[in-house]
């Protein structure tokens, strides 16, 4: 995602607006929403919300009351309230949509405990100490990991945030199973001087704040727009006639795809006129079995029971009608009366139509062709010299 000024410039970082990634039009950004009631007035006499929508790294967002009735617009960067000290961050809302969301997200903005306050509109040296804590973050996490190595605990850290004062760090890890990380703490505590909170996350939790780019090609969902992670079992697969291929069901996170619950109420919908697989058709020929189902074009195809490699094709109106014959005791005479309906269509070949010539026209040399050509020449001249009537012809 990215905005219309942007463009990459040779270190990979955004040249158009000059911002390093920190898009003013907050276009770039994670999670990013945009305000359709901008350029709408409120009516008269109605003030404005105070609500305040902040974001933080790697798309940690809160929501903050503007107790000192600042003007802010998106992209400011401010100075907003913490349990202790004070957090720097980036306005990417404001206005009626910041209730709208508030509301979805049932947060209520006179909780003092959860909706805190801002301070201020950041100033340089406030920029230049959240800047500062922001550069330590990488080595420290190099850092952690090996700590964590050391004390041989199973689990992963995955990120590093600092407090925007720089007076606490926030450290993201992964883990399987409860990790006792008592000692870790001291360590960390000990070598890196400040105040150490450690906060466990899910592992899609993990690849939002992280980001990346997923096997379609596009960014993550979960890190661009998606923030509610349903449950995803391996049945959705199933219903979409998928291959349980862990290896390509699987994202970056190391579970089932959330994408894999985007089209399945579709494929529960087209499969409620499908009757189940594992009914069989009774027939006079014989019982047929289903093998093959095609959810979009609604056939599926039966074989006959010791005939595994004759499949016929039928409609799934017509599989129910058949059923619904057995339920009554009949039998139809053969399922090829009803497959005769669903022929296949012939495979059309293709022609060189726009006269190209063959790939392989410069496989073999060319001084051959011309040599063959040459011999060919000659023996035409010489049978015409050797024919009499030539000969008379010339007398």
């Amino acid at each position: 995602m990215a905005c219309n000024s942007c463009s990459t410039g040779k270190d990979g970082q955004p040249k158009g607006c000059k911002n390093n990634g920190t898009c003013g039009t907050d276009s770039c950004n994670k999670l990013t929403v945009f305000d359709w009631l901008a350029n709408m007035s409120l009516p008269n006499g109605q003030e404005p919300f105070l609500g305040v929508e902040v974001r933080f790294k790697n798309g940690r967002k809160q929501y903050y009351k503007n107790t000192e009735n600042l003007t802010l617009s998106i992209g400011d960067i401010v100075a907003t309230q913490a349990k202790s000290g004070h957090d720097v961050g980036m306005v990417t809302l404001t206005g009626e949509l910041v209730r709208v969301q508030m509301k979805r997200k049932k947060v209520d903005i006179d909780d003092k405990e959860n909706v805190l306050k801002i301070y201020r509109k950041a100033s340089q040296k406030d920029i230049d100490i959240w800047s500062a804590a922001r550069d330590k973050e990488e080595p420290m996490k190099v850092k952690a990991r090996q700590f964590a190595i050391d004390l041989n605990l199973k689990m992963k850290i995955s990120d590093i945030e600092f407090q925007g004062d720089g007076s606490k760090a926030t450290f993201y890890y992964t883990a399987e199973e409860r990790v006792d990380f008592r000692e870790l703490i001291k360590v960390f505590a000990r070598e890196f001087r400040t105040r150490i909170e450690m906060k466990q996350v899910g592992f899609r939790q993990e690849a939002a704040r992280l980001g990346g780019i997923g096997s379609c090609g596009r960014e993550l969902c979960c890190s661009t727009w998606l923030t509610d992670f349903r449950s995803v079992s391996t049945s959705a697969a199933r219903y979409q006639q998928l291959s349980l291929n862990p290896l390509k069901l699987a994202g970056q996170c190391g579970k089932l795809k959330c994408c894999l619950n985007y089209e399945l109420d579709s494929y529960l919908d087209a499969l409620k006129a499908f009757p189940k697989t594992d009914k069989k058709l009774q027939t006079e020929k014989g019982i047929a079995v289903c093998q093959k189902t095609d959810i979009f074009k609604g056939l599926m195809w039966y074989a006959y029971e010791g005939e595994w490699m004759n499949w016929h094709v039928i409609s799934t109106k017509q599989a129910n009608e058949i059923i619904e014959l057995n339920k009554k005791g009949k039998k139809v005479a053969s399922l090829e009366e009803y497959a005769a309906e669903h022929q296949q269509d012939a495979i059309v070949e293709f022609e060189n139509v726009v006269g190209q010539d063959s790939l392989t026209r410069f496989d073999n040399p060319k001084g051959n062709n011309r040599r063959k050509n040459n011999k060919s020449r000659n023996r035409n001249k010489n049978r015409r010299n050797r024919n009499p009537r030539n000969n008379a012809k010339k007398d």
